[in-house]
């Protein structure tokens, strides 16, 4: 456990633990965070290991792709938007290189987005409506978890319940929210209110248009003001990137399933220390 600056005005704090496997309580974040937290702190708790522990797992292996899959697939992600769009709206050259070589199973991928989510969201390029392919086992894929507003209140009350500290819990997703002119928004499902969601497709075009302003906030538990829940939403995402066994996309998978994504199993992702929330403190320096 270390402590890191992520800039001049907050401290950050990796919370580690094993695995959480599908259907096991996430209380082991709250308690191995507990010894590191102070009252005013920020808990930052990724999305991913909240929606396995919900058991909120699909088997994609159980979805004959349509013919609609397979134009999203193999048509409108990989050289639409790998060797055209791509390029033309300047998404990250990793994207680029990912779209270009999309195995097969992402038409079985874009059948379960269709399924779920619908077109708005399928017919975003990458990261559909904030499904993870990163952290799950086999041919699994985790959806977005069940009501984080309410996840994100019951953590903190268990946190005042367990050590009588005053923090803040915050749920994120790592999927972008963008600000154009006043308007702050994601193409993700859900989000807090401040942001106005569900935009899918059309969110990642605007997107382009406008600012990054960092991960998406899905709940947080006491109210504060939306510039100072991003700046913490930021701080904690740096963090979580500079972590060694950060697992961003499938394709960082392979360092643990030597290539092969799709045989990696629970005993593979319990072999290595996960990072599912970050404390984030105010710096003395700018109190």
């Amino acid at each position: 456990m270390g402590y890191s600056e992520a800039n001049s005005s907050y401290i950050t704090i990796p919370i580690n633990t094993a695995y959480i496997k599908p259907g096991e309580p996430y209380d082991t974040i709250i308690k191995n965070a507990l010894n590191f937290l102070d009252d005013d702190d920020f808990l930052v708790v990724s999305e991913t290991p909240l929606a396995i522990s919900q058991n909120r797992l699909v088997d994609e292996a159980d979805f004959k792709p349509s013919i609609s899959a397979y134009i999203l697939a193999d048509v409108w992600s990989k050289y639409l938007w790998g060797y055209i769009f791509g390029p033309l709206f300047g998404i990250k050259k990793r994207t680029i290189k990912n779209l270009r070589k999309l195995p097969h199973e992402a038409r079985s991928h874009k059948e379960v987005i269709l399924h779920y989510y619908g077109w708005k969201h399928a017919l975003k390029p990458a990261s559909e409506a904030g499904v993870d392919l990163s952290n799950a086992p086999g041919t699994c894929v985790s959806l977005l978890p069940h009501d984080p507003q309410g996840v994100s209140e019951e953590m903190e009350r268990k946190i005042a319940h367990i050590s009588g500290k005053r923090v803040t819990v915050m749920i994120i997703d790592t999927d972008a929210t963008y600000k154009l002119g006043r308007t702050k928004f994601t193409s993700l499902p859900i989000s807090i209110d401040h942001i106005k969601n569900n935009m899918g497709i059309f969110g990642y075009l605007f997107g382009r248009l406008g600012k990054i302003l960092g991960p998406t906030p899905l709940g947080v538990s006491k109210s504060h003001s939306i510039d100072y829940i991003m700046q913490i939403a930021r701080a904690a995402e740096e963090c979580q990137n500079n972590h060694e066994n950060n697992m961003e996309t499938v394709y960082d998978m392979q360092k643990i399933s030597k290539g092969d994504v799709n045989n990696i199993t629970v005993e593979m992702l319990d072999s290595i220390t996960h990072m599912p929330a970050v404390i984030v403190r105010r710096s003395h320096k700018v109190l």
